[in-house]
């Protein structure tokens, strides 16, 4: 956890059509090694209107890593090593909702994970904790968000419910209607367990959701080309660049620590009885849980 009055440094996570931050300077890609593995690539580092930066192409650059073969863990780790206090996740998702056409961008506030193949938790056998997730998003960080494309001019919903999937296939019209019935507003593939182990790490987390197409429920999904997914795709990627761009110089003055609790997160979340933690655990979670260790 940064100390209060310093600023923070912000990470971004870029998904499909996201690979790098427009107006970036000083820049320099870095590896960051991770106990946990190796991260989809190395970070960049830079600076934004002066705000510090630190960018990860979740899939890898040539995006070369399937969502399930990312290794979720290795990232955020990599990223708190790097000094990041904020995450910013931008990802291409579909539309489980006629109000939520291609082209919006909805900054979700709640998951429903689905996920299965992936490992979700930092902790485990010789060090266990449980953090609160009830509310998965940060607050703080999604009014910046939500302010940012209101300058820029993004159509963007504030609030809604991302199916966690764990891919790589799409649904089958059962499952998406299903997802529909439970009332969730957007589906993809990478925001699990990122989430859960950016709360782990104690860092704020907000996502943006770039719808690209609706998924398979809805009576037009057959009909529309590969050629106007990809356009859709391109279109978003460039406001997403712009907003990224934007959101930056909104936090640079947000130097007091997260009042939702995600900077604290672990606080009362350690089970293990001190003289009972396995010192290899502890090691490896020197960067995700030293403030507490």
């Amino acid at each position: 956890m940064a100390e209060p009055g310093t600023p923070p440094v912000i990470g971004v996570i870029g998904g499909s059509g996201i690979y790098e931050i427009d107006g970036l300077e000083n820049t320099r890609w870095e590896a960051v090694s991770s106990p946990f593995g190796t991260p989809s690539d190395e970070l960049l580092f830079g600076e934004l209107a002066g705000q510090k930066m630190v960018f990860l192409p979740r899939h890898g650059r040539g995006h070369r890593i399937p969502p399930s073969g990312v290794n979720y863990r290795a990232n955020i780790d990599a990223m708190k090593r790097a000094g990041v206090t904020e995450i910013l996740s931008v990802s291409a998702c579909g539309s489980l909702k006629e109000e939520l056409p291609p082209g919006t961008f909805v900054i979700a506030d709640q998951f429903i994970d689905r996920t299965f193949a992936r490992e979700k938790s930092f902790f485990g056998e010789g060090l266990v904790a449980h953090v609160a997730l009830g509310h998965p998003v940060c607050g703080r960080l999604g009014d910046a968000v939500e302010e940012a494309c209101k300058e820029v001019g993004i159509d963007a919903v504030r609030g809604g419910t991302y199916l966690a999937m764990e891919g790589p296939q799409f649904s089958t019209v059962a499952e998406s209607n299903l997802y529909r019935s439970w009332g969730c507003d957007v589906i993809g593939m990478t925001n699990m367990p990122e989430a859960k182990l950016a709360r782990e790490a104690e860092m704020c987390y907000a996502t943006v959701a770039m719808v690209t197409d609706f998924d398979c429920w809805h009576p037009d999904h057959d009909h529309v080309t590969v050629e106007a997914i990809i356009k859709v795709l391109l279109e978003n990627a460039e406001k997403g660049r712009t907003l990224v761009k934007q959101v930056a110089p909104n936090l640079t003055d947000r130097t007091e620590t997260c009042s939702h609790g995600c900077h604290t997160a672990l606080e009362h979340a350690l089970i293990t009885a001190p003289d009972a933690r396995d010192p290899e655990m502890i090691q490896k979670l020197d960067a995700v849980a030293g403030r507490v260790l």
